[in-house]
């Protein structure tokens, strides 16, 4: 045997049961499609489910004890009793506490002592015996103790801070009941909403407005619900019955308006709602205009449009009048080497959410008196960051003072939260999360390095590592992370569980292949539909010029995915199983071109603008070329742990139990294969936080035992 977890009892065998597809004259034969029940309750398909998750328990038993070391140190630098940086809404501070050996978080607020005075940078809450006490508003360790799963998903804070309106998942499906509750009584106002999504908004203190799904579990409608009314009688504000777009909600900084937006992958156009009159019901803000995207906020008497089109993909800044909307004015004009990702207004400031070169940014300018015409911005000031390589956040801010609050962090800075003060430029750090153990940010070092792909394209790669540890001569574990799909942009931050990784001497590395966002629009549109492939060559490019440059070899080099960066493992395993000696698919998609022709699976029809619809031809024979479920060979395989829930709604469980019961039948290695489906939980894995940690324990001591480093 070539692994070093070496199960002695024989892996579990699926049955093959014959199921034929065939499409433009292709026949493929998929033996395990079987294994796909919508119900969740076939008895013999959680059966082998079973097998699957006794097989890991067995074959990781021998190393439990490193498991659970890991588990220790993980658990051993979180600070369990703290409490997030408190936000400021109208009189009282918000924030959620976390409790020693709870798995979820209390949610409270307490009485500010400085009602009235303007929001500064050195605010503070109160705290000590003579401050207003702390009132907990939600208690989700209570909450949960009936279920195995819990999580809340929205939490809404109504204008006046009287009531709160939050959404409870208590499956992992992501179908939530909304709660409405008096914040100082905690007794419940009204009945609960059932069968809503997380998406849910306040309109004036009186009415909510939330989305629901369809079959295909896609956001559809939009409801308004008055409070103290049944959920039957809501009025539907808006159905989309075009089943490419999705809807999602918005509200104005100004809390004025609401924004309803329908999307697809290419397209998007905007309502809104006044707040003060819901009654009146939506308006169109932006038009349907096929390719053109647009999103919206509002300050003073105009709107501001955020809008990307094939002239400008990163994006233009416009502005309107509340009462011309077709008068647009554009304020921020395109630029090809600045992405305009997000804006945040405030009553005298616009803030720009840019990303250039691979990395984040913030452009700050200062607006003119509401009333006065909007012309086109000059002089913005940017902040500078101290790290090479970071990430950045934003948060919720005070919309009439000129604080505003963001996120930070680096893969050597622990996650922070800064208050900038945009009229005397003063920054000042109002958290940072507590890493316990030693930890010292000063023994890290961060840096990016450049591949080229094949094509000649730089691909960007983000890399930490301890410097004490590693020799960088080719010797050093390397644990490389990718995703690549949907312009999200996988920003390097701090991953307190890599910590026991890196203190093991590992380099941990993120390769910001194309079809993410980290260098603007073209990397997401040079990396899906017809140019997916370039994700995968990517990725190999990357992991060949770490190898290369001497941060590892081929046979210290592991790899992540996870959902679409499971697609991305899938298909690299295919690719070039040569390069890597293990390899973690989480929630992975890897039945792509079987999921893509049918409809009726959540999400298909919204994915064919990112995969491609493989009911037309060319897009059929190319998706079939790449589907890691439709490649698997005859050749040896690294190691590989998968990972599944259930109840996922994104990535069906079938589509990792197919893969890993034909790569079972088809592979010529002895190396280990490992398949764990969480029967409690869907896409986001567990949901309390030392339940998460043990999952992250589980895959690293794979790992470190898999380059026999115990």
């Amino acid at each position: 045997m070539t692994s070093t977890i070496s199960p002695s009892r024989a892996p579990p065998m699926a049955k093959k049961v014959k199921h034929e597809m065939e499409m433009f004259g292709d026949l493929r034969i998929d033996n395990y499609y079987w294994l796909r029940d919508d119900s969740r309750s076939d008895p013999e398909v959680l059966s082998y489910l079973h097998e699957e998750n006794a097989y890991t328990d067995y074959s990781m038993s021998g190393i439990k004890p490193l498991q659970d070391q890991i588990y220790a140190e993980m658990r051993g630098r979180l600070k369990e009793d703290d409490i997030t940086a408190p936000i400021r809404r109208g009189p009282y501070y918000y924030y959620k506490r976390t409790l020693e050996g709870k798995e979820y978080v209390q949610h409270c607020r307490r009485l500010a002592s400085n009602i009235g005075a303007p929001t500064s940078v050195y605010d503070t809450m109160p705290t000590g015996s003579d401050a207003p006490p702390e009132h907990v508003i939600l208690d989700e360790n209570i909450k949960a103790q009936e279920h195995v799963f819990y999580i809340i998903g929205a939490f809404k804070v109504s204008p006046n801070n009287k009531l709160v309106a939050y959404a409870e998942d208590t499956k992992g499906d992501e179908i939530f009941t909304v709660h409405v509750i008096d914040m100082e009584s905690r007794t419940p106002v009204g009945k609960p909403l059932v069968g809503v999504t997380s998406d849910l908004e306040w309109a004036g203190g009186e009415a909510l407005v939330y989305t629901t799904r369809d079959e295909i579990l896609r956001p559809d409608k939009v409801w308004l619900h008055k409070l103290g009314t049944e959920q039957a009688v809501d009025s539907c504000l808006y159905h989309e019955k075009d089943e490419m777009f999705s809807l999602d909600l918005a509200a104005s900084e100004s809390k004025k308006f609401l924004f309803v937006t329908s999307e697809s992958k290419t397209t998007r156009f905007v309502f809104y709602l006044d707040v003060s009159n819901p009654g009146n019901g939506l308006n169109v803000l932006t038009p349907r205009l096929d390719g053109i995207d647009t999103s919206v906020s509002h300050r003073g008497n105009h709107f501001f449009i955020q809008r990307r089109s094939d002239e400008c993909l990163n994006s233009e800044l416009l502005a309107c009048p509340l009462d011309n909307t077709s008068d647009t004015k554009v304020i921020l004009p395109h630029r090809p080497s600045v992405k305009i990702q997000d804006i945040q207004l405030f009553s005298d400031h616009l803030v720009v959410y840019e990303r250039e070169n691979g990395l984040p940014r913030i452009t700050i300018y200062r607006l003119p008196a509401i009333g006065e015409p909007v012309e086109r911005l000059e002089g913005g000031r940017t902040l500078d960051f101290v790290d090479p390589i970071y990430s950045l956040a934003m948060s919720e801010s005070e919309f009439s003072s000129s604080v505003l609050r963001f996120h930070y962090s680096s893969m050597r800075t622990p996650p922070s939260v800064y208050d900038y003060d945009m009229n005397s430029g003063v920054s000042v750090l109002k958290k940072t999360k507590t890493v316990l153990g030693g930890f010292d940010s000063t023994n890290y070092i961060t840096e990016r390095q450049w591949a080229t792909a094949p094509d000649g394209t730089q691909i960007p790669i983000s890399i930490v590592y301890r410097k004490d540890l590693v020799k960088l001569d080719g010797s050093d574990p390397l644990f490389l992370y990718g995703y690549g799909s949907y312009e999200i942009c996988i920003d390097p931050s701090f991953e307190e569980s890599s910590l026991s990784l890196l203190d093991r001497g590992f380099i941990y590395a993120v390769a910001h292949v194309r079809g993410g966002g980290e260098m603007g629009r073209q990397w997401y549109e040079n990396g899906k539909l017809l140019k997916k492939k370039n994700t995968f060559t990517d990725f190999i490019a990357s992991a060949e010029y770490l190898v290369e440059k001497k941060y590892c070899s081929k046979e210290k080099l592991c790899i992540e995915g996870r959902s679409a960066g499971g697609l991305l493992i899938g298909a690299v395993l295919n690719m070039r199983p040569d390069l890597f000696k293990a390899a973690v698919a989480g929630v992975p998609f890897v039945d792509v071109l079987t999921t893509m022709l049918d409809p009726t699976i959540p999400l298909t029809t919204s994915e064919w603008e990112e995969w491609g619809d493989p009911r037309e031809e060319e897009f059929y024979f190319y998706m079939k070329s790449y589907s890691p479920l439709d490649n698997i060979k005859a050749q040896n395989y690294p190691a590989i742990l998968i990972t599944a829930g259930l109840h996922d709604t994104r990535v069906m469980y079938s589509e990792p139990a197919k893969f890993v019961a034909k790569l079972r039948d088809v592979k010529t290695d002895d190396n280990v294969l490992l398949f764990k489906c969480e029967l409690g939980a869907g896409h986001f894995s567990k949901s309390g936080r030392f339940e998460r940690l043990q999952e992250h324990a589980l895959k690293y001591a794979f790992i470190v035992k898999t380059l026999d480093m115990v």
